[in-house]
């Protein structure tokens, strides 16, 4: 469709502010945003609806229109309805840029526009596709009206007798069709293992660069699985690594054979997953203050901030986490990374978005479930805040809260499938504090359980605080003969080598070990040839009889570190 259409629709109640000369441009399809930076997410072609919580001041307009141009974008829509009339600086970086810009009315919301352009752009519908989509505009709409997701999959069983639900990554049920008698009887619902079936034959399915929607059968019974992709990737739109979204992505899971269907009624369920991912990227914006929180108390604990100043952060942290809590909760602390074994792309927004779901109880349904966790991202690590309100025993210790042999319980499979030849994941969780005084120790310590989980076989690998006690918390009761002995009948080899032929093998086993086995990362930080690096361990191994492959022999590496 072209821009000057947009202006001839009164429903839209767009108003062109400049660019009169460029609305003759084809719209290729619709993004909402508000990233300082959304660049990552375009494509070309996009209108871009913003809100524009990104501008802090006037200075902030250039670099943001600078960005949209580059990326190719055909116009800018921004909403009166947080600041008013749109900004003039604004205005004037479009008018320099000659990048088309309107105003969207605060009576009008971006779902309306976001409907409206999916429609037009996917062409013409037949019959009852046309009615469908034109009942879509109340699904997503805010307030009472709106029925977000569920009310998407109601109308596409009533009207088009198609039994369909949304699914996490992980295989969480996010959204399903009300079990009503029909025709065919009334339908049982769509079981947990089934879910979790269909979520890793999907992450397979993209992570070998299938396009959708993929076909899978189970127990007979034939799915179409369809990507929900948010931040404007429409269904023509594939990121250029698959690997930045597809552990974040929901799912449309229909109970049918697409493979067998009309172009139109492909087209429309591809615009269906569109609306839907309306409702995804209302869940991250609403996710963004708790993230921030997250980002906040975890910059004071690394920086070594006094505990008061932490405590005080904490305190405003908790209403929003708990509200009508009343009283500072326990917290625990979980840390979590994605390290493809390319070393190539960044894992940190993935780390974060997928600690998120995989921190829900695997049993609640719904897009917002994950309302009382915080998760920050640094680097390719991931760390969550996660408060324990309940209190349960006499010495007043929080309950058991996250437990890590049964946090990936439920999604080791699809996390495997999407994982598989490709990366890993691995978690560790920290016991529980009371005060503001015990996250950086909480922190050191569930990064130290994610090095014991790296250590292991497998792709989707968790560790907790109880598996530390053993050696990590226990070191400063180790006599000093003991430790000397023990350094010395391990490293005293390397050490020696190191002084006779200076080949470094006490840094590069320290390296080989901070990067939990990964010959990739450890190359690339010592600037080797990977072959370069294989000779050195290979030397390490030789010279201490030890294999580090093993679980038990990079822990007495580990320790003989700490301890020399």
């Amino acid at each position: 469709m072209r821009l000057r259409a947009l202006l001839d629709t009164d429903a839209l109640g767009l108003k062109l502010l400049g660019g009169e000369d460029e609305l003759d441009r084809s719209v290729r399809g619709v993004m909402t945003t508000d990233l300082r930076d959304p660049s990552r997410y375009l494509s070309g072609g996009e209108l871009v609806l913003t809100g524009l919580a990104w501008r802090r001041d006037a200075a902030d307009s250039e670099p943001f229109v600078r960005i949209l141009v580059q990326a190719g974008v055909a116009a800018l829509a921004a909403g009166e309805a947080e600041l008013g009339d749109v900004p003039d600086d604004l205005v004037v970086a479009c008018a320099r840029h000659r990048l088309p810009l309107f105003a969207v009315h605060e009576s009008v919301a971006f779902a309306t526009v976001t409907e409206h352009v999916v429609r037009q752009v996917s062409g013409e519908r037949a019959g009852d596709l046309a009615a469908v989509v034109d009942r879509h505009r109340r699904m997503m709409t805010s307030g009472p009206a709106g029925g977000g997701p569920d009310v998407v999959l109601d109308l596409l069983g009533s009207d088009l007798d198609l039994r369909a639900w949304v699914l996490s990554p992980t295989g969480r049920l996010i959204a399903a069709p009300k079990e009503t008698a029909g025709a065919r009887g009334t339908l049982p619902a769509l079981a947990p293992e089934a879910c979790a079936r269909l979520a890793a034959e999907h992450l397979a399915a993209v992570r070998t660069g299938r396009r959708g929607p993929h076909r899978v059968v189970l127990d007979r019974t034939t799915y179409s699985l369809f990507p929900v992709r948010g931040s404007g990737h429409g269904p023509s739109s594939e990121p250029a690594d698959p690997r930045e979204t597809m552990l974040a992505d929901w799912l449309l899971a229909v109970e049918a054979d697409a493979g067998d269907w009309a172009e139109e009624r492909l087209d429309l369920l591809q615009g269906v997953t569109q609306l839907i991912a309306v409702e995804r990227d209302r869940r991250d914006a609403a996710r963004t203050v708790r993230r921030r929180l997250a980002h906040e108390v975890l910059e004071l604990v690394q920086t070594g901030a006094a505990p008061a100043e932490i405590a005080a952060r904490l305190r405003v942290a908790a209403p929003v986490l708990l509200p009508g809590l009343g009283t500072a909760p326990h917290w625990q602390v979980v840390v979590a990374r994605v390290e493809w074994e390319d070393g190539r792309g960044d894992a940190g927004p993935v780390t974060q978005a997928l600690l998120e779901e995989i921190l829900v109880d695997p049993a609640s349904t719904g897009p917002e479930p994950s309302d009382r966790i915080a998760v920050a991202h640094t680097g390719d690590e991931a760390v969550a805040l996660v408060p324990l309100p309940s209190v349960t025993d006499e010495h007043d210790e929080a309950g058991p809260g996250v437990l890590a042999d049964a946090l990936l319980e439920s999604v080791r499979g699809p996390l495997t499938a999407g994982l598989d030849g490709d990366g890993r994941l691995t978690v560790g969780v920290s016991a529980a504090v009371h005060s503001a005084e015990g996250l950086r120790g909480a922190l050191e310590e569930a990064r130290h359980a994610r090095r014991v989980a790296a250590a292991r076989p497998g792709r989707v690998c968790a560790a907790g605080h109880q598996e530390l006690a053993s050696h990590v918390l226990l070191l400063p009761f180790v006599p000093d003969d003991v430790r000397r002995a023990f350094t010395a009948r391990l490293l005293d080899p390397l050490r020696e080598y190191d002084r006779r032929h200076r080949a470094e093998l006490i840094p590069t086993l320290e390296a080989f070990l901070d990067c939990d086995g990964s010959w990739t990362r450890c190359a690339t930080r010592l600037h080797l040839h990977v072959n370069t690096l294989r000779y050195r361990v290979g030397r390490i191994e030789q010279l201490t009889g030890r294999d580090l492959s093993r679980l038990e022999d990079k822990l007495d590496f580990f320790l003989a570190l700490r301890m020399s």
